[in-house]
């Protein structure tokens, strides 16, 4: 096992504890952002592309017929395969948290549509389902089963809020286990069905699930009613005949006390087992071996990695399978940083040299993390810790059909690096985002001259305000140089000047004319 630190050079700040990897065809795409996407990225979904130690984020799109998905922390994901050795796989996502902190209940669908270098694109999907639906929830887990030729989904585990009839002011966000119940979802038909176990007494979360063939094996957990982490080892059998389904538990010794633990498959039937929480106030740095053969599981120690000080003496990590026997890793940085939500990463590769051959890895595994930001509640099982979702693809950093940023477009000419004006000030290798709607690149406007041509937002000076209001009114735009060349927003409209009326002249009284017979009677009055 090699631990190697990588450095995130662009939008780290979005990788935060309770995301989640996708793993397409060997390419890594990061799900789960903490805080609502802006417009340079609405999907909130990336590609993560590693070069040389260097961690860079690529925004992707989704597809005009996808449904609208909320960037969701600690959801339930794993793959979707028409059968156990089909190569074509979708991902299942459900529960999770949205940056309002509510709960979601629904359930996704998401596949690759198309990738090239310059972008990728997915379909998402929200499948309806009826029946015993699952409560909105989140901590889970949920695996895929194959059995007499069909596949169905099963949920299990996870936290919820107290219901609206129980809460109180002091402790309305308050959480719960939710009830020990199993859960088969048929996607084809869109059904639901909840089974009650005697095996399964009390409520999990944070555990985790190693799923193959009919069977699914839940590890370790975290109680929140008894606060306990005790070292579970329960056997799920699922069979799917022509009537209704099975669904049979045992308990099994040799259990491990773990949470919020991540599971990276290395070989057809062999996972490794990394990091977690056996206490409260205390990580767990032993990782293990998995293997599953002949209708079994065993569980031993394997050599751990020469973990950095930093790790060891960190109060909490975070991670998520990345395939192919590759974990993503993060612990939280220093004050020091310029960034305070930044984060150190590392990648923890669990095969030897020898073994990263391209292999057909059928099984499929989904691990769980914790809830809630620091300082919400315990020291650490209801901290942000480790993410889940390690997954039957498989990933490899060298791959030479990965992302490959050599084959973008110089943009150093055209494109977003323009000289838009003569006094730009736009430098490609000094930029940094000034507008909120901006991450990667700056924004731009066209200027409605003649020509036609773009300018940066930033070197007009204009307002957030205004940029916003560009974007979505219709009007026409032009820059500071074609300001005076044509009306428009900028180009106040010319008035003509008020014609002056000419005032009228006052008209002079006339003097009052006096009759012969007038005269004589004044000549009286005053005599």
């Amino acid at each position: 096992m090699s631990l190697q630190m990588v450095s995130a050079i662009s939008n780290s700040s979005l990788i935060q504890p309770g995301f989640s990897l996708l793993n397409f065809d060997g390419h890594v795409f990061f799900f789960g952002q903490k805080g609502w996407p802006k417009r340079s990225c609405p999907t909130g979904v990336f590609l993560l592309d590693i070069k040389q130690n260097e961690l860079k984020m690529k925004p992707a799109i989704f597809s005009k017929d996808s449904c609208y998905l909320p960037p969701l922390r600690y959801p339930a994901i794993c793959t979707l395969r028409g059968n156990a050795e089909s190569d074509k796989y979708q991902y299942i996502i459900h529960g999770g948290k949205t940056p309002n902190n509510d709960l979601s209940d629904k359930i996704y669908i998401m596949s690759l549509v198309s990738k090239n270098s310059k972008r990728t694109t997915f379909q998402c999907i929200e499948k309806d389902l009826a029946g015993d639906v699952p409560e909105a929830r989140y901590g889970h887990t949920i695996n895929v089963v194959h059995s007499r030729g069909k596949s169905m989904s099963v949920i299990f585990g996870g936290r919820s809020y107290v219901p609206l009839g129980q809460r109180t002011t002091e402790k309305w966000n308050s959480v719960v286990d939710c009830l020990p119940s199993v859960f088969l979802v048929d996607f084809e038909f869109g059904c639901c069905t909840s089974y009650i176990l005697p095996e399964l007494q009390d409520g999990l979360s944070f555990h985790v699930s190693v799923a193959k063939n009919d069977t699914i094996y839940i590890l370790g957990g975290h109680s929140l009613q008894n606060n306990i982490r005790a070292p579970s080892l329960y056997k799920l059998k699922v069979d799917l005949p022509l009537g209704s389904p099975a669904v049979t538990c045992t308990i099994l010794p040799g259990g491990i006390s773990v949470s919020s633990a991540v599971v990276t498959q290395i070989g057809d039937t062999e996972f490794v087992l990394v990091g977690g929480y056996q206490s409260d106030n205390q990580k767990r740095l032993v990782c293990n071996t998995i293997v599953l053969e002949d209708n079994k599981i065993e569980i031993v120690e394997r050599e751990t990695p020469r973990w950095t000080p930093d790790i060891k003496h960190c109060r909490i990590w975070f991670g998520c399978d990345m395939g192919k026997g590759s974990v993503l890793l993060g612990i939280p940085g220093d004050n020091k940083q310029m960034i305070s939500d930044a984060n150190y990463f590392y990648i923890l590769r669990c095969r030897g040299a020898e073994e990263d051959e391209e292999e057909e890895l059928t099984a499929q595994t989904c691990s769980q993390t914790s809830t809630e930001d620091p300082g919400d509640s315990t020291p650490f099982e209801d901290s942000e810790e480790f993410c889940f979702s390690a997954e039957a693809s498989s990933f490899d950093v060298d791959d030479t059909d990965t992302y490959n940023e050599d084959d973008e477009e110089d943009e150093s000419e055209t494109g977003y690096w323009i000289t838009c004006s003569a006094s730009c000030n736009v430098n490609i290798n000094t930029w940094v985002p000034f507008y909120s709607t901006e991450l990667n690149k700056p924004a731009m406007i066209l200027c409605s001259s003649r020509d036609g041509h773009w300018v940066h937002a930033q070197c007009m000076d204009l307002s957030e305000t205004m940029l916003l209001h560009l974007s979505e009114a219709n009007v026409k735009y032009f820059c500071n140089e074609h300001v005076d060349l044509n009306k428009g927003l900028q180009t106040p409209k010319k008035v003509g000047q008020l014609k002056k009326q000419p005032m009228k002249p006052l008209r002079k009284k006339k003097a009052m004319k006096l009759t012969p017979v007038k005269k004589s009677f004044l000549r009286r009055l005053f005599e």
